[in-house]
């Protein structure tokens, strides 16, 4: 500043013979700042304009028809549904995605929440995968970090959450998920589902219940409460009363059945049975296929096989955790390929196109 003032008086007492180039300065000096000025100004307007026109095209590519909500229709009832990924993953699968999708089409006024873990760790925009830019395109899909020290704030969890040997456990990944849902249906209260669902019928009618697995042994993996309900509070308490991160299922299938157990006073589940405000679905609701016999979700089956199958399914559990090594055949007949076309259609177009 002091330099450029120095020179206003030199401009100032210039010679009249150079007055003209003075003045041929000044006005070619003002022009060039104007048009810089103006190109900066419009480059940003371009900027913006080039930005949304990818996002739109992609939508595009991935969803001709975008489904929205039901115009006119009873808004639905309070609650949103939640995934949770508990690892560093970056690169969702399609069951992954198929999962998020499924849930978005028969939730279209209801939000539906992604948490994962690896946003929380001061990545500030999502991985660049095809799923996100996909999951993206539905307006109730919100993909949000886990911050667990304040997910398990004000929980009996909060305390087993900093005893840091737990992460050395040959299981700490499934039961920090089990630690999760529980936490987030008493916080926050809604649905929660994990990521190796197929969403076949809206869920929103389901309220403080969860699902029969084989055997009367109850699962965690769909769970719809109302916030603060008391049961939950009861699995966060047993979680750490009786916590083994040494046997599989133990903070999980064998909790939600203990606490049940509990809550009913009965030695056995029953099927469809419900006490206290506390129901335990059938099987059929969301696990029709048990995990021992996963490998049917591969098996050839008829439109008519599967509508008897799953008339009332609500959503099917695809068992990630034995089925994920086993190829599918996505225009296949098999029963997960028809599950993929019908109620993913974007992820198994994707899909096809990677094939």
């Amino acid at each position: 500043l002091p330099r450029m003032s120095s020179c206003l008086p030199n401009l100032a007492t210039v010679a009249p013979s150079h007055g003209l180039r003075a003045l041929f300065i000044l006005t070619t000096s003002f022009v060039f700042f104007a048009a810089v000025t103006f190109y900066w100004r419009t480059g940003e307007d371009a900027e913006g304009q080039l930005y949304s026109l990818p996002t739109q095209s992609r939508c595009a590519q991935f969803l001709p028809s975008p489904p929205s909500a039901i115009a006119g229709g009873p808004p639905p009832p309070p609650g949103d549904v939640f995934f949770v990924e508990t690892s560093e993953r970056t690169n969702p699968s399609y069951l992954f995605t198929c999962s998020v999708e499924s849930a978005a089409r028969k939730h279209p006024g209801t939000r539906v929440v992604v948490l994962m873990k690896v946003l929380a760790n001061g990545n500030a925009s999502l991985p660049n995968h095809w799923a996100f830019s996909m999951l993206s395109c539905f307006p109730n899909v919100e993909i949000q970090p886990l911050d667990l020290p304040e997910l398990f704030s004000g929980t009996p969890l909060a305390k087993w959450y900093l005893q840091s040997e737990h992460q050395k456990e040959p299981y700490f990944l499934p039961v920090l998920s089990d630690a999760c849902r529980i936490a987030i249906m008493w916080k926050f209260g809604g649905i929660y589902l994990d990521t190796d669902f197929i969403v076949l019928r809206n869920l929103k009618n389901l309220t403080n219940a969860l699902g029969t697995e084989c055997k009367y042994l109850l699962n965690g993996a769909f769970l719809s409460f109302k916030p603060k309900h008391k049961f939950m509070e009861l699995c966060m308490q047993d979680f750490v009363d009786n916590y083994n991160g040494l046997i599989w299922g133990h903070q999980g299938p064998q909790l939600l059945t203990r606490v049940f157990k509990k809550w009913c006073s009965i030695s056995n589940v029953q099927d469809n049975m419900s006490c206290k405000g506390v129901r335990a679905l059938s099987p059929e609701a969301f696990y029709p296929i048990c995990w021992e016999n996963w490998n049917k979700l591969f098996d050839t089956i008829s439109s008519s096989e599967l509508h008897e199958l799953l008339k009332n399914t609500y959503a099917v559990h695809v068992w990630n955790k034995l089925s994920h090594g086993t190829r599918l055949e996505i225009t296949s007949q098999a029963l997960l390929a028809q599950l993929y076309s019908q109620f993913c259609p974007a992820t198994c177009a994707k899909m096809k196109k990677d094939s």
